[in-house]
């Protein structure tokens, strides 16, 4: 299912770094100039997507929220079908009708992308009860923030899992901002997980800036939620460099807060890592950056070159 032939490769995980990255620069470069809907960027969290997406097997179903498109790109996502389904484009992957924020690709696993914070919060119990009643193999995997753990759903939905032994594995990615609000000004304890453990649910928190670090943890969690059916939650510290939403100047943002998580940029940290283990030369390194710039050069085109759905196109698949 992963686009990437091993996860475990080392190489690779840099590689979908560099991908998401090139990906949500385009984003934003797109949303300055006018050709892209402004939009929700995860830039600052790539390790945590990618260390957590490759930590899954190919039964895992995946519910995530508004700042999706590291956990799809991770997951084997075609960026030039992303861009296009952001553009409003018929090649995209929900033909245009979900942009950035509803974006569901069937047969990678992801089930839905929701805006609604906390909305896969409430459907995670749902459909890891499917998968059980169903015999199917798979855990669910469901991606939040710090923000959604202060929804009334984040603790139903624990409260709910561990009362059903529900195969539910919670990865919140603690970004340190609800919005345009800092964690510490809506949460009363210092961690996510200390939630968790109220329930009875097993949890850890983990360095979301270092790509195995997250991979190893995920793997762990993973595999625990496979062998007892239970479900278990990751917390993983990262922080989103840019602003809320595309564009967002972050006047509201420490300066020397967001200069202390710059100097810890996951890409730089998995790179020297690389490097100084002898696994990365600085001219693979060029050689990497330039063909995922290239690949993101082709999807932009790709995206552009798309139509826009017919009026008639418009009102499929519409319920109501």
């Amino acid at each position: 299912m992963n686009e990437f032939p091993t996860a475990a490769d080392p190489l690779r995980l840099y590689e979908q770094l560099l991908l998401i990255r090139a990906y949500e620069n385009a984003i934003v470069q797109g949303s300055t100039d006018g050709r892209i809907p402004g939009t929700c960027t995860s830039v600052g969290q790539e390790a945590a997507a990618v260390g957590a997406i490759n930590a899954l097997t190919a039964d895992d179903l995946i519910l995530t929220n508004h700042r999706s498109a590291g956990h799809l790109l991770a997951r084997g996502a075609d960026p030039g079908r992303l861009l296009a389904e952001v553009m409003g484009r018929r090649d995209g992957y929900c033909k245009g009708r979900s942009g950035s924020l509803h974006i569901s690709v069937k047969e990678l696993g992801v089930v839905l992308t929701t805006t609604i914070v906390g909305g896969e919060l409430s459907l995670a119990p749902g459909v890891a009860l499917a998968q059980t009643m169903q015999g199917r193999p798979g855990i669910v995997a469901c991606f939040f923030g710090d923000g959604a753990a202060c929804e009334g759903s984040f603790h139903e939905s624990l409260n709910l899992a561990a009362l059903w032994n529900l195969p539910v594995l919670y990865i919140c990615e603690n970004n340190q901002w609800q919005a345009f609000v800092h964690r510490r000004e809506a949460m009363s304890r210092e961690h996510v997980s200390d939630w968790g453990a109220g329930y009875g649910i097993p949890v850890q928190t983990v360095d979301g800036n270092d790509v195995f670090a997250v991979l190893e943890a995920t793997r762990n969690a993973a595999t625990q939620v496979r062998d007892t059916r239970r479900p278990v939650l990751l917390e993983v510290l990262t922080y989103r460099t840019r602003g809320h939403f595309e564009p967002d100047d972050q006047g509201y943002v420490d300066k020397a807060e967001l200069a202390a998580w710059l100097a810890r940029d996951p890409i730089a940290l998995c790179r020297d890592r690389l490097i100084g283990a002898g696994q990365l030369s600085l001219t693979a390194d060029a050689e990497l950056i330039a063909r995922v710039d290239a690949r993101i050069a082709t999807a932009v085109a790709f995206a552009s070159a798309s139509p826009f759905p017919s009026i008639e196109e418009l009102t499929l698949d519409v319920y109501a």
